[in-house]
């Protein structure tokens, strides 16, 4: 998934890469860095989502194409000849 120009998936996978590379990171940073990596790709995912491939509703959609109420011919009030009661 590109991002402003900038391809996600292809950084990530580069960064998880050094990670394994570097044995001087402590256990617990490997972890870390490894659950900020899987919630990076979570937002990414989620990117994407519309409410045509999620249960989102289509109000929710940004940038949604909003499609003109239909204007009917008919007027306002009574039938024509119909004398009022006030």
């Amino acid at each position: 998934m590109k991002v402003s120009g900038l391809d996600i998936e292809s950084n990530v996978e580069k960064i998880k890469q050094q990670i394994e590379a570097d044995k001087t990171l402590s256990p617990s940073m490997r972890t870390t860095l490894d659950l900020l990596l899987l919630i990076v790709n979570l937002l990414c995912q989620r990117l994407g989502l519309n409410s045509r491939n999620s249960s989102k509703p289509p109000s929710s959609d940004p940038n949604r194409e909003k499609s003109p109420k239909n204007n009917s011919s008919n007027t306002t009030g009574g039938q024509k000849g119909h004398k009022g009661s006030t």
